[in-house]
């Protein structure tokens, strides 16, 4: 197995990067993360108003997948994740939904002990660790890993997370992919701008896939299939994540539109990732058993 330390990151994703790593198709890398304040605020007289901004959500790598050529997919296998025992909670002015609400900046350390996030004296929750940033280079230009995409990038979707699979559409050759970013837990939307931001490790493995198409990110967990979009509009993300889904369905069913439409009435989810970035990000997800009942397969 490959290794990967967080001395190796960027903070945005390109074509100019240089890779730091080369692996084959089929190859798995430990990698190690910063976490989204590049661990700058290690105890609560660490304040955000001191902190070099331009450092804020390393991603580490970028890794080049010998193989990855453009118009393939790259799936990515989330093996394991593991996080450190303390992680920082943050709000403020101006920041996420209750922004216009506050007159501070704010921030926290909390413990995580035996599985838990200790948010104050009367309430832990568990963890369920998931990764905020993972993506990879986009065509052309340079996207800032706070910024979501049909490249990844910051999607914060919370069904990213260990022993889920998620499939990225390749625009250079090599992929160059990178991640980080980890939440020990996060609620659908991160509308108070922060998950519990937390460094770890990620063991990933990868394979070049040559017979599928996507336009935008996919990922799938043991329950469901989820397309996922992002746009200025929630609701433009909405309508992207779910014709993503149709076109998924007209490509591999015979079903017409028209069932296609009632079926995802019937059995689809549209559920918010986050609403806090620079472009919001929502996902539709499908019950794996109704894909498999018509042999569309990941």
């Amino acid at each position: 197995m490959h290794e990967l330390t967080n001395e190796k990151c960027i903070f945005s994703f390109s074509k100019h990067n240089d890779p730091v790593l080369n692996v084959n198709d089929g190859e798995e890398v430990k990698i190690e993360t910063l976490d989204c304040f590049s661990c700058q605020i290690k105890t609560n007289d660490d304040k955000l108003e001191t902190m070099d901004w331009d450092k804020v959500n390393p991603a580490t790598g970028p890794i080049y997948i010998n193989g990855a050529k453009e118009n393939d997919v790259l799936e990515v296998i989330i093996k394991k994740i593991d996080i450190e025992n303390k992680g920082v909670i943050a709000t403020g002015k101006d920041l996420g939904v209750l922004g216009d609400k506050m007159n501070d900046l704010y921030s926290k350390v909390v413990e995580i002990n035996d599985g838990k996030v200790i948010f104050n004296e009367k309430l832990s929750f568990p963890v369920k660790p998931m990764i905020g940033v993972i993506g990879v280079a986009p065509k052309e230009g340079e996207i800032n890993c706070g910024t979501p995409g049909p490249h990844g990038g910051n999607m914060d979707t919370t069904l990213i997370g260990e022993g889920s699979k998620l499939y990225l559409p390749v625009f250079v050759d090599g992929a160059l992919f990178a991640l980080g970013d980890l939440h020990a837990v996060m609620g659908d939307g991160e509308i108070g701008v922060s998950g519990v931001e937390v460094s770890g490790t990620v063991t990933v493995e990868f394979r070049v896939l040559k017979n599928l198409k996507l336009n935008n990110p996919l990922v799938k967990t043991n329950e469901v299939t989820a397309t996922i979009a992002s746009n200025e509009s929630i609701s433009k993300a909405i309508e992207t994540a779910v014709k993503d889904m149709a076109e998924l369905f007209q490509k591999n069913t015979d079903l017409s539109i028209e069932e296609i439409s009632t079926l995802f009435s019937i059995s689809g989810n549209v559920q918010i990732s986050q609403v806090v970035d620079p472009l919001k990000t929502a996902r539709f997800s499908m019950p794996n058993w109704v894909l498999e009942t018509y042999g569309i397969e990941f």
